[in-house]
């Protein structure tokens, strides 16, 4: 058995390990795992993952979780171009930095923004509290305004003249409050310049493809009782 990636496009790191694969020709064999079905939480699933949580990576006998451990392993075996992720260390130092940061900030932000705008609503047939969606909002603004100044400044992409993991993280983390109708990408030229030199890099077509789904979220149906009762946990502890 080749390779194995358990992905849902609707998840950020899931669309970033797709992209990755697919625009540096990785073979490998998609195995979908709707979220929204509660299907991350099966039997059959929980064999792969025990966290159950996607992604996940299986590569023969070798299971391996967590989107920044599966990406560093993609680029190891595979041996992919090198300003994914740098041989040189301080080059290399700076995609760690952003990769370490992501997680509880600009992931974090972009990801309270989809359920409080989204799938709260979709879930509980109500808005989140206005105060609390301001909050959030504004939580996702000050990121965006450390994700500029910190990270982008004046430079072509994250880290540097190349895209790297670090852009392709952040630009699919940022593609979830863009599925919301949240404008992300207004008033700030310098991101909405680099949203544009990543879809080149990637190609536009593979980079539609993966985010086709989180771009149609709105749409999303009501949750059937099975699922909702599944998820409900999930779907409280997103509230605060």
């Amino acid at each position: 058995m080749g390779l194995e990636l358990y992905l849902d496009l609707l998840s950020q790191p899931c669309r970033a390990i797709y992209i990755f694969a697919r625009k540096n020709g990785i073979p490998f064999e998609l195995r979908i795992v709707e979220l929204l079905k509660g299907q991350h939480l099966s039997d059959a699933f929980t064999q792969v993952n025990s966290m159950n949580k996607v992604p996940a990576l299986k590569d023969g006998d070798f299971i391996l979780t967590e989107s920044v451990a599966i990406l560093l392993y993609l680029t190891r075996k595979y041996k992919v171009s090198d300003h994914w992720y740098p041989q040189d260390l301080q080059a290399c130092a700076r995609v760690d930095e952003y990769l370490a940061w992501q997680h509880t900030t600009l992931r974090r932000n972009c990801l309270r923004t989809l359920w409080h705008k989204v799938m709260i609503p979709i879930f509980l047939s109500e808005p989140v509290p206005p105060e609390t969606l301001a909050a959030t909002l504004a939580e996702l603004e000050v990121t965006l305004q450390l994700l500029e100044d910190k990270f982008l400044q004046d430079k072509p992409f994250l880290t540097g003249p190349h895209i790297s993991l670090a852009d392709l993280m952040a630009i699919t983390e940022l593609m979830h409050p863009v599925g919301t109708g949240y404008q992300v990408f207004e008033g700030r030229p310098r991101l909405a310049a680099w949203r544009q030199r990543i879809e080149a890099a990637v190609g536009e077509d593979l980079f539609n493809e993966a985010h086709e789904v989180i771009l149609k979220v709105k749409d999303t149906p009501p949750a059937d009782p099975t699922s909702k009762q599944k998820l409900m946990p999930r779907v409280l502890s997103m509230i605060q």
